[in-house]
This record gives C-alpha cells, structure tokens and sequence, in this order.
C-alpha cells in the first residue's frame, strides 16, 4: 500500500536530521544566516557546500522560504491578465465534484489536481485565455480535440470558453473519473 504524499513529507521532514546532519531548526538559522533568498541558491549552498541530497535540499530550501502566511494558490492563478478563466476554472471544478464524494481538489502553484485514487485531470491556466484540461485517458487515440499531453494526464483538451467545456469534454473527464477509482 503506498503512502500518501502528506505521509511522505511527514517521513522526509523527521528524516532531516539523520539524513543531513541537522535538525530542520539548524539549516533555517544557517540559511537565514547567509542571506539567500532564492530557492535555486538555497538549493546550491545546501548541496554543494554542505553535501545534502537533492531532494532533501529541496524540501529544506520551501520550508526555509515559508512565510506562515496561507497562500491562495487558486487566486494566484486566475489573478490580473487570466482572471476571465476563474469562471471556466469553477464551472470545472463543480462538474468534478459532481462526479463523485470521493473527487480531491488539490491545487499547485501552477495548476489544479483533480484526484481520485489518483489522479484523473489536471487544471492548468496555460495562457491568458486558455485552459489547458489534462485528463488521464491512457490508450485513448487522440482526436482533432483530444490531444496528447504527457504523463501525468495522457491527453489535454484547450478550453477558451464556457462553450468548449462541453459534453464531450465533460464525457472524457467522466471516463478519465471512473478509471481513477
């Protein structure tokens, strides 16, 4: 059985101190102490001059970096110009929920996970008129709407109205949906 993501943080986050040398605490008062403020030169000081691994560094470098402040990352997203996709985003958001009890809204610094048992869309506000939806219809031939994506979510749909949410679209997240289960 695996673990949740929330359970792999909480194991790597009491793993520091083993893993690195230092409780948490220490590398936020050194890297306070240096003055940085970039994730990227965080990350540099943590694995080149103190020999923390990359995925440890980067989970130390967002923890020093953290304000306390909640952050909406679902308003950062639809702020200034992409503000007219936030009602495309909700109308979304509403059909997944209708879908079932169990749909998870996750949202990302760039984007909105759509979860099941794992994964079935991603909500991505690719441009300041279009909404990238990623769904997970791995197998699924592609059609002149439906195209290849990556893989996380097999294929993507370009939204730039309400309109192209559609049936169709609604009838692919449905799927994707039901397969996540």
């Amino acid at each position: 059985m695996s673990s949740s993501p929330e359970d792999q943080l909480a194991t790597m986050l009491a793993n520091i101190p083993e893993k690195t040398g230092k409780a948490l605490h220490e590398w936020i008062a050194l890297i306070a102490k240096s003055g940085l403020e970039k994730h990227g030169a965080i990350m540099k000081l943590l694995k080149e001059e103190h020999g923390v691994s990359h995925g440890f560094a980067n989970l130390i470098a967002s923890k020093a970096r953290e304000t306390g402040e909640e952050v909406d990352l679902v308003e950062l997203q639809y702020a200034g110009a992409k503000a007219d996709l936030r009602p495309l985003y909700e109308e979304i958001v509403v059909f997944a929920q209708s879908l079932g009890s169990d749909v998870e809204i996750a949202p990302k610094k760039a984007s909105v996970s759509l979860r099941r048992k794992k994964q079935f869309a991603l909500i991505t506000p690719a441009t300041k008129t279009r909404i990238d939806l990623g769904v997970a219809l791995k197998g699924d031939e592609p059609t002149d709407r439906l195209e290849i994506y990556n893989a996380m979510c097999s294929h993507r749909v370009r939204l730039e109205d309400m309109a192209s949410f559609d049936d169709e679209v609604k009838g692919w997240m449905k799927e994707a949906y039901s397969r996540s289960g």
